[in-house]
């Protein structure tokens, strides 16, 4: 069968370093997107509607902690192919992986730190859709800084007893459940599941936002919340617990800013074999090449990344600075192959006829979403110095 060049930029041949399941999974979500988003994300991403008809979809083809046991509801496939999926949903629109994404980190989190009780009640509702999770860590004064998180809970008789708020959530508004987390005594950290139904849990929607337009995002709000006891999923005076749950979404992220690269080098070498100027088409001129080569050497690079990352993650060795290392660069490239992508378009790359600008406009709250540049980057200087930083 012949390679279509427009939907599979792989200079290096990286198709061959995954394996046979690897490849159906994510030519299955490609033809899946293909049929399902596609068609509609623009006039979802203008008019700012969350296609909610799609979470059933996604979650008949695996689209939700795909990477946990059956018993559980998941799939059972590698993070490897996780990744690609990811890869192919961003390649659609970024509230597409984030739908995937939010939802997975919750079913993780659950997974890792639950009883079997809770993983038995919650886990399979979350992998078919059935109900919508959200994460709730990041807080309108800190983001990038978890332990000066302002929301805090006490232990009474019967339930923990929970105030503060948490922004930038995503799924807040619709969600039915959320994990939470909360400062306690001795300055320990509490998670918790918080079902919508909870005395005194509310949410908010965050309108006017000019990125992830598609999705929904908004506050989780605790006013003398009453959360059971046997909601609790942990206890800890490490911030490291914490920080760890963190680690799939950014590993998301790094796989879905790539999607985003290679849907906007398809684009554009798709555009400037059609378009004439001067009597030729554009890709036939030097400048044109070279933006061309341009996007593509950084794309081939970012598939090497995240291919040996995903290894990493599949054998269980890869550390968080390693993942925050695919998170900033594949985050950095996909911003400068989007730009130049939308220079090799020029009036037509800010239409909604072609997906440019909606993708640039996500990835301008990728830059910052699970964690800024800056925090990455001092992260992994950190474990290259053993000095940290963060002051």
């Amino acid at each position: 069968m012949k390679k279509d060049n427009f939907r599979s930029p792989d200079f290096y041949s990286t198709d061959t370093l995954f394996n046979e399941e690897q490849l159906l999974v994510r030519d299955a979500v490609r033809e899946w997107v293909k049929e399902n988003v596609s068609p509609i994300i623009e006039d979802c991403a203008l008019s700012g509607k969350f296609p909610d008809h799609l979470i059933k979809k996604l979650a008949e083809i695996g689209g939700f902690g795909g990477f946990l046991p059956s018993k559980y509801g998941g799939a059972e496939i590698d993070y490897t192919s996780y990744g690609l999926m990811m890869q192919e949903l961003e390649r659609g629109d970024s509230a597409i992986r984030v739908l995937s994404s939010v939802q997975s980190i919750v079913m993780n989190t659950i997974y890792s730190l639950g009883s079997e009780d809770q993983k038995l009640n919650y886990l399979p509702k979350l992998a078919s859709g059935e109900i919508i999770g959200s994460f709730g860590m990041s807080e309108p004064s800190h983001g990038s800084d978890p332990s000066s998180m302002m929301s805090h809970y006490e232990e009474k008789d019967g339930y923990y007893l929970v105030n503060g708020s948490k922004m930038w959530i995503g799924h807040a508004p619709i969600c039915d459940l959320a994990v939470v987390w909360a400062k306690g005594p001795s300055n320990k950290f509490g998670g918790f599941i918080v079902e919508r139904n909870t005395e005194g849990f509310t949410t908010a929607k965050i309108e006017k936002k000019w990125s992830f337009r598609a999705s929904e995002t908004g506050e989780l709000i605790f006013q003398n919340m009453k959360v059971p006891k046997e909601n609790l999923l942990v206890e800890t005076d490490n911030i490291k617990d914490l920080f760890n749950r963190l680690n799939i979404g950014r590993f998301g992220v790094a796989w879905g800013t790539l999607g985003i690269a290679m849907e906007c080098y398809d684009v554009a070498l798709k555009y400037s074999s059609e378009r004439k100027q001067f009597g030729n088409n554009i890709n036939s001129y030097q400048l044109i090449q070279k933006k061309l080569v341009d996007m593509l050497t950084e794309i081939t690079k970012s598939q090497v990344l995240t291919w040996r990352l995903g290894l990493l993650m599949d054998k269980d060795e890869a550390s968080f600075e390693q993942i925050s290392m695919a998170k900033k660069i594949n985050v950095k490239m996909a911003c400068e192959v989007a730009k130049i992508s939308r220079s090799v378009l020029g009036g037509m790359g800010i239409t909604g006829e072609y997906p440019i600008m909606r993708h640039i406009n996500n990835l301008e709250a990728l830059v910052t979403y699970q964690g800024t540049d800056e925090i990455h980057t001092l992260i992994i200087g950190k474990k290259i110095t053993g000095i940290s930083a963060i002051k």
